[in-house]
């Protein structure tokens, strides 16, 4: 298959993962935004299951989960020698695409966490994004705060446990902590198997739930005050959006508030003054180099009623739909949708 003088950039949606539909609402937003004059877009859904194909369909069947068809899906594969072909199995045989760059637009695992950017980094295929090692660490609770930890970050006091840990340990941890609680897989994104608990008898229950998510859970101490975000861009010379702060009325920011903010609000820029903006940004950049991050991310904090800032996580594929918090941020900084993908895809082309 030709090579057109526009640049091929792999965009890929869905995944084998929790968060499949998240990735839906995500990539659909990024192809109408991509700038079609500047860049030809290779789509690449992989299914519920894990299938991979070649998508010539529309941003909308996408959007409605209806991407899977015959005539728009062909069975594809990346080929792992570095000559950076996608390789698509039509009926006549198989058929090659040379791509310039890719961006997955992958959430939660089998997408976000390392292994996808593995297989483009095998194959030679320059990265919109977030790397192998930084990809897995950000992915992983316990050990990004760790990292951090070693960089004199604050983290929130934690103990991770595993299948096999007695559960005495973290009734101890809770006594010696107190409560509210937060108990998370260590690896899932999306808030997916977290829970805020308030007593002691609805730790083994909620232990139980994120164990469905992670064959590693961690246990958190609650820190009183907001959370707070901050979305970066670049790798040597970074670029932050504004500090957005996140207003809950009650509970936590799960996966319904997240999606559909049906008793939060998000301010951007934060309700906060401009020093302490300023040092968020700051805090958030350490953070972003710690982990070793490129490309993009948005870092999440809080920030204590004393002003103290507090590491939360780190995603290296936030969401992406109009209405999603990193956009919301570059938007508040100057940056449209459009510009935010080409600054994003403009580091990866040019490596």
């Amino acid at each position: 298959m030709k090579h057109t003088n526009k640049p091929n950039i792999a965009i890929l949606f869905g995944g084998y993962s929790s968060e499949y539909g998240v990735s839906l609402s995500s990539a659909s937003t990024v192809i109408r935004n991509l700038n079609h004059e500047k860049y030809n877009p290779i789509l690449i859904g992989i299914s519920k299951y894990g299938d991979w194909f070649y998508y010539t369909g529309s941003a909308d069947d996408i959007q409605n989960d209806t991407w899977q068809i015959s005539t728009y899906c062909t069975p594809a594969v990346i080929a792992p020698n570095r000559s950076r072909n996608l390789l698509i199995f039509k009926e006549t045989g198989i058929e090659t695409i040379r791509l310039d760059a890719a961006l997955p637009i992958l959430h939660g695992r089998n997408g976000e966490d390392g292994t996808v950017q593995g297989i483009l980094e095998l194959a030679g295929i320059p990265i919109a994004g977030c790397g192998v090692l930084s990809s897995a660490l950000c992915m992983d609770k316990d050990r990004a705060h760790k990292m951090a930890g070693l960089a004199n970050v604050r983290v929130p006091r934690s103990l991770v446990l595993f299948s096999d840990t007695a559960i005495d340990e973290a009734y101890t941890f809770a006594a010696n902590v107190g409560f509210p609680l937060y108990v998370k897989p260590v690896k899932a994104g999306s808030s997916y198997g977290i829970s805020r608990i308030e007593t002691e008898k609805e730790l083994t229950p909620a232990i139980s739930n994120a164990f469905q998510y992670d064959n590693e859970v961690i246990l958190e101490e609650n820190i009183d005050g907001f959370e707070v975000g901050c979305a970066i861009l670049g790798s040597d010379e970074l670029i932050t959006g504004e500090v957005d702060e996140i207003e809950l009325s009650d509970g936590f920011f799960d996966y319904t508030e997240k999606y559909t903010l049906k008793s939060s609000a998000i301010h951007v820029p934060a309700r906060i003054d401009i020093e302490k903006q300023k040092e968020i940004k700051e805090a958030a950049k350490r953070i972003y180099k710690i982990l070793g991050c490129s490309g993009f991310a948005r870092v999440d904090m809080f920030l204590t009623p004393e002003g103290e800032i507090v590491f939360n996580e780190v995603n290296t594929i936030p969401g992406f739909t109009e209405h999603s918090r990193y956009p919301g941020m570059m938007k508040a900084a100057g940056l449209s949708f459009t510009e935010i993908l080409e600054k994003i895809i403009e580091q990866a082309v040019t490596i």
